[in-house]
């Protein structure tokens, strides 16, 4: 791409509405490790059990099954506030304001005391942020081009990258200086963040009336709550496929889950990998944690700009090839052992080439979507996308174990084909993707 068409590429972060995703993207990340990491370093600096602690790992459920209410979101209108401010925005307020209180009233609960009541709490503050995720997707998609997509997703990433720092790392660093109680309320108003940008950002334009329409002909007459839950919950399945014929949107859905399969393979067995070749914690800090994350956001950028540059296909293609490569990079690093300087760089590229491939797969999810159901849609393509991260990925070790670290890893950069060779089917289908909607 020469020099001129990646200025114009790199302009789409001049675009307001591409930039004031950073805060929405903040928002977004700031909940997760006060009921993840931060959480359970609380627990145990006060005291309470490690079998106790481990318990509260399921509090992250609602993140995996946020597809189940996000309907409800889509189609229920909110008395009074979705006339002030429209249906985004007036959805996205509520949900922040009640976050904040249930932050404060989690760093206000007593875990040694009423563990129960500290878990609730727990429950419901991660049940607020998966719904605020639901909407800021929505909304994501619904304010920007097509070809704005993986530049709103790069800086929306960039964003809750930053948030989730500020809520692991700079909530432990203020915890040594403050009670527990002061640290979470520390956190509830830096979550004001998202309701200043709520407010001062636009309602998304109204579009997918045409879709209703269609799909409320297909149930009249079948009584008023019939034809609410077919519009709610089924129509988003049907027009999908009604869309896209049961042969694209077979393989659209079999490409979500394998598209980042292999990436998601090596990456569970990453940090066990470098320790079992005798890098230090120290060094797979600085390396990994520091130097990966800058890796990252740079790969995030760039994958932002790839789309409007070279087109969704060639995008979608040449990350998935370099996310591949990556991981033989990593065969290399057991083969040669425990070099800092090759980790430097197989780290450097295998984030390099995740961000790209994070920033353009998004952007594909967002393309998938018809407006007029955009919250339930992108929830549940979002949430079949994380079979490929986890549910599938489970075998890693037990494959590390059987083959060694090498074959190991060049099994998981071959896992990466059949998502490469999905892709090249999908497009002779079509990409399953909307021009305008």
């Amino acid at each position: 791409m020469a020099f001129g068409k990646w200025r114009e590429a790199a302009a789409v972060y001049g675009d307001r509405r591409v930039a004031s995703l950073v805060f929405f993207g903040f928002s977004s990340g700031l909940p997760l490790a006060l009921t993840a990491s931060t959480l359970s370093t609380w627990l145990a600096d006060i005291g309470v059990s490690l079998t106790a602690i481990g318990f509260f790992a399921a509090v992250a459920t609602p993140y995996s099954l946020k597809f189940l209410w996000a309907p409800i979101i889509d189609r229920v209108r909110l008395p009074l506030l979705a006339r002030l401010i429209g249906h985004r925005r007036s959805w996205l307020l509520m949900i922040q304001i009640s976050l904040i209180v249930a932050i404060i009233a989690l760093g206000a609960s007593r875990p040694l005391e009423t563990p129960v009541w500290t878990a609730l709490l727990a429950v419901l503050v991660a049940f607020l942020s998966a719904s605020q995720d639901i909407v800021i997707d929505a909304y994501r998609v619904e304010i920007l081009k097509s070809d704005q997509y993986a530049a709103g997703a790069a800086v929306t990433v960039f964003g809750y990258r930053i948030a989730m720092l500020l809520s692991g790392a700079g909530a432990l660093m203020l915890a040594d200086h403050a009670p527990w109680q002061a640290v979470y309320l520390a956190m509830a108003a830096v979550q004001g963040v998202g309701i200043l940008a709520t407010l001062v950002n636009p309602e998304p334009a109204a579009n997918g009336s045409a879709t209703l329409a269609a799909e409320e002909r297909l149930v009249r007459g079948l009584g008023q709550a019939s034809e609410w839950l077919y519009l709610a919950v089924l129509a988003p399945f049907h027009e999908f496929f009604a869309r896209n014929g049961l042969k694209t949107a077979t393989t659209i859905l079999l490409f979500i889950v394998f598209y980042k399969f292999g990436d998601a393979l090596a990456g569970v067995m990453t940090n066990p990998f470098l320790i079992k070749i005798g890098f230090s914690k120290s060094q797979i800090a600085e390396v990994v944690k520091l130097f990966g994350f800058v890796a990252t956001i740079a790969g995030l950028a760039l994958g932002g700009m790839l789309v409007k540059g070279i087109g969704l296909y060639r995008a979608l293609m040449l990350c998935g090839v370099l996310q591949l490569l990556s991981n033989f990079l990593f065969a290399a690093q057991a083969e040669i052992g425990a070099d800092i300087g090759l980790l430097a760089l197989v780290i450097g590229v295998e984030n390099l080439a995740g961000g790209m491939g994070s920033a353009v797969f998004v952007a594909y999810l967002s393309g998938l979507c018809n407006r007029a159901f955009t919250a339930t849609q992108y929830a549940l393509l979002s949430s079949l996308a994380v079979v490929g991260r986890t549910v599938l990925s489970t075998g890693g070790g037990a494959l590390a174990d059987a083959v060694g670290w090498a074959p190991f890893f060049v099994l998981t950069a071959l896992a990466a084909v059949p998502g490469l060779l999905l892709l090249v089917y999908l497009n002779r289908l079509g990409l399953g993707v909307r021009a305008s909607q």
